[in-house]
């Protein structure tokens, strides 16, 4: 299967990125880092620089139809910026339209906000992200990982980094189902 794993140009936390591509690839997937420019990815450890991971495909010049499921790493500044970009927000919204499972971690929500693909879902995230998720109609638990299957898609959120162990165990089975 092919899993995209979106991220903006800067600001996503690496081990939000590298731990569950790992868990893809060891899985036999081919995940594929899709990001709004062409060139790399600028990890973070927090607020720290951290590696820079190259890009496969670029937002706008690749569809939701061509991915068995979708990935959405954290940290603060990553959710943020693709958020205000109108394609990636349409990119992720086409997964929910075309029933395509997602993944979301810690602060990642945040574009699931953006696309309005949370009302009547109950989900977990970074604990700040609590009011967002609530006010665009999700229902927020403190869980370390939720599988919530209302709607056509299956969505999978975890809460931060220390919960990377259940989150991707979860979202490898539901893409697996997925998959059929």
């Amino acid at each position: 299967m092919r899993i995209a794993f979106l991220t903006a140009p800067e600001g996503v936390e690496q081990v939000e990125l590298t731990e569950p591509w790992q868990a893809a690839k060891d899985a036999g997937h081919e995940p594929v880092l899709v990001s709004t420019q062409s060139g790399e990815v600028q990890g973070f450890h927090h607020l720290d620089k951290a590696d820079t991971f190259p890009v496969d495909e670029v937002v706008g010049e690749t569809s939701a139809g061509s991915f068995g499921g979708l990935v959405l790493p954290g940290g603060v500044a990553n959710p943020d910026l693709l958020r205000t970009d109108e394609k990636a927000v349409a990119f992720v919204r086409d997964f929910f339209a075309q029933g395509t499972p997602v993944a979301a971690i810690c602060h990642a929500p945040w574009t699931l906000v953006e696309a309005d693909v949370v009302r009547g879902r109950v989900l977990t995230s970074w604990p700040s992200l609590r009011t967002d998720l609530q006010n665009a109609g999700a229902t927020w638990v403190d869980e370390q990982v939720k599988v919530c299957d209302h709607g056509d898609s299956t969505l999978i959120t975890s809460r931060k980094p220390d919960d990377l162990e259940a989150f991707c165990a979860a979202f490898l089975a539901e893409f697996d189902k997925a998959a059929g």
